[in-house]
């Protein structure tokens, strides 16, 4: 159940994040938490972090591909924490976390990059490092095809210590885009439970 606070103050801003993954980051962790977006995007629209950073005090960075985008963020003074435009699959990680005094177990990585099995190939590239994490939203995609990321995500990450905490997520009310999966840490006390259900109780 999310806590009544963040749950009053975020009914009318569910427009940042695509379904609600920083509500969730929120209810797990709370303020002055940490995380690794890769693949940014726009600074507000449809951003799983912009809340976290601007109202919520959590420090991390950012990594996006497209360079057009820099103006965006630029103009974006809510969003102080560092962006790196550059490839998700060639960036150091571990180096850019040093660089930005942060530790290498961060609360939230968001994983989103086209196309999805670059986004997969990030997620592993990220576990490769040394990294780790309390809840990870994992972009699938599987709606758009027969093969199963979610799948292939979901067997790498479970016996890496990973378990499933929300599946069949979709964004806003579109029920027929099941595009991403929330995993959490092992050791944290979740039990699974589906988005439909989820959303209904935080949204």
């Amino acid at each position: 159940m999310l806590r009544k606070s963040f749950r009053k103050f975020f009914l009318k801003r569910f427009e940042y994040s695509e379904a609600g993954q920083d509500i969730f980051a929120l209810n797990l962790i709370g303020k002055n938490g940490t995380y690794l977006e890769v693949g940014g995007f726009k600074p507000k629209l449809d951003s799983n972090t912009y809340i976290l950073e601007s109202q919520n005090n959590w420090k991390g960075i950012t990594i996006e591909f497209k360079k057009e985008l820099q103006p965006l963020w630029i103009s974006c003074k809510e969003r102080k924490n560092k962006i790196y435009f550059e490839d998700a699959l060639k960036f150091n990680y571990k180096i850019a976390l040093q660089e930005n005094n942060l530790p290498l177990h961060l609360n939230y990585l968001s994983c989103d990059i086209d196309p999805r099995d670059k986004t997969f190939e990030a997620l592993k590239k990220i576990l490769k490092e040394g990294l780790s994490f309390d809840f990870i939203s994992f972009e699938h995609d599987d709606y758009t095809s027969d093969v199963s990321y979610h799948k292939l995500a979901s067997e790498y990450l479970i016996p890496k210590g990973y378990k499933i905490a929300v599946n069949n997520i979709y964004p806003k009310n579109k029920k027929n885009k099941i595009f991403e999966t929330w995993f959490v840490n092992s050791k944290i006390n979740f039990e699974p439970i589906e988005f439909s259900e989820w959303k209904n109780n935080n949204l």
